[in-house]
């Protein structure tokens, strides 16, 4: 879909990205009644870690700034390499 939208779109200089998170530390694990799910993840992640949701959001500035003007129809995985 997302390529699909790009391709649609990119004449009238609209740019599409898709951002995929991954494990990120919020309460969303706790609402889903598992608050320490994300912390029983960090083995399966390549960093070790759960991302945070200001790494989330530090990504989608980049995307949405003039230095990332030429990314269109593409999948940003801001997952930890997971």
């Amino acid at each position: 879909m997302t390529t699909g939208l790009a391709q649609e779109v990119a004449n009238e200089g609209v740019r599409v990205v898709g951002i995929r998170p991954g494990i990120i530390d919020t309460e969303i694990h706790a609402k889903g009644g598992e608050p320490d799910r994300g912390a029983k993840m960090e083995n399966w992640i390549p960093m070790k870690r759960m991302g945070t949701a200001d790494e989330v959001a530090e990504a989608t500035l980049w995307l949405m700034s003039d230095k990332a003007s030429y990314v269109t129809g593409s999948t940003l995985n801001v997952a930890g390499g997971r």
